[in-house]
C-alpha cells in the first residue's frame, strides 16, 4: 500500500486512521508474543509502574477507562492490583485486538470505540491509562481533550509512550535497534510488511515528552509531569482532570 516507509501516514487525518486501523487488525494474533520480545518483556514492567502512578486507591472500587486498550494488557494488570474493587472498561476501535484479550480479566468490559469519539458521558471515569496509543490517534490534542471530557474532575490520566533517549551513546544505539533492527523482527513474526517500520516512523514524529506535557496541560489537566523509564526509550505522563475543562 506504501512504497516506502517516509509514506505511511504518520502525520495524521482520516489516512492515518484508516492505516491504523487495518494495521492493528492484521497484527493482532501476533501483538502480545511481538511486545514481549522486542522490549525484552519491559513493556510489561512499565505498564506495572504506570498503574502504580495511576492513584486508584482513591476510589478503589470505582470505573476506569484502559483507552486504546488493544490486547487489554493494561486492563489485566490494574484488575490484579491488591485491593482493587472496580470496573475496567477496555476501549479501542480495533475489536480483534479487544476479542484476543477479553480473556484476561473478568472485572474488564470490552467496548469498541474510537478514542475522538467516545461513547461515554462526560465525567464517567475514576481514571485512565494509554499504553502507546496517543502516537496512534488522527488527531493527538482532540484525543486528550476527549480523555479530559470523560475523567471526573480530580482523576488521573497516566500516558505510557514512546520517547528518544537524550543523551549518547543509548540515544544512538536505541535508534539503531528502533530503526533497523526492530522492524525486522516484527516483519519476520508478523509477517506484515510496514506495521514494525509504523513504530519507529510514528515515534519519530511525535512530541518528545516535554511538548506531550505541554500538551495536555491545554487539553484540560493540571499537576502534568513524566518520568523517563531507562535512560529514556520510554516515558510516563501523569496530569490531573481540572475541575474545568473547555
Amino acid at each position: 500500500m506504501f512504497a516506502s516507509d517516509r509514506e505511511l501516514p504518520v502525520s495524521g487525518g482520516a489516512a492515518k486512521r484508516a492505516y491504523v486501523r487495518q494495521m492493528f487488525t492484521a497484527i493482532a494474533p501476533t501483538y502480545d508474543r511481538l511486545n514481549r520480545i522486542i522490549s525484552m518483556r519491559l513493556d510489561l514492567h512499565w505498564r506495572r509502574k504506570s498503574v502504580e502512578l495511576l492513584d486508584w486507591e482513591r476510589v478503589p472500587a470505582g470505573r476506569y477507562l484502559d483507552l486504546c486498550a488493544g490486547t487489554l494488557d493494561f486492563a489485566a494488570i490494574l484488575s490484579r492490583q491488591p485491593g482493587f474493587r472496580g470496573r475496567i472498561i477496555g476501549a479501542d476501535f480495533v475489536q480483534p485486538m479487544l476479542e484476543l484479550g477479553r480473556h484476561k480479566s473478568d472485572r474488564i468490559e470490552p467496548v469498541t470505540a474510537d478514542a475522538l469519539d467516545l461513547p461515554f458521558p462526560d465525567a464517567a471515569f475514576d481514571g485512565a491509562v494509554v499504553g502507546w496509543g496517543v502516537r496512534n490517534l488522527a488527531d493527538l490534542d482532540a484525543g486528550l481533550r476527549e480523555a479530559a471530557r470523560v475523567l471526573r474532575p480530580g482523576a488521573r490520566l497516566v500516558v505510557l509512550e514512546m520517547s528518544t533517549p537524550p543523551r549518547q551513546p543509548l540515544r544512538g544505539a536505541y535508534l539503531a535497534y528502533f530503526e533497523h533492527v526492530l522492524p525486522r523482527i516484527g516483519r519476520l513474526i508478523s509477517k506484515h510488511t510496514t506495521a514494525y517500520d509504523w513504530l519507529p516512523e510514528s515515534a519519530r514524529v511525535f512530541p518528545e515528552p516535554p511538548e506531550l506535557a505541554r500538551r495536555m496541560e491545554g487539553a484540560g489537566f493540571t499537576e502534568v509531569r513524566f518520568i523517563r523509564f531507562l535512560g529514556g526509550i520510554t516515558a510516563v505522563h501523569l496530569g490531573v482532570r481540572k475541575e474545568r475543562c473547555s
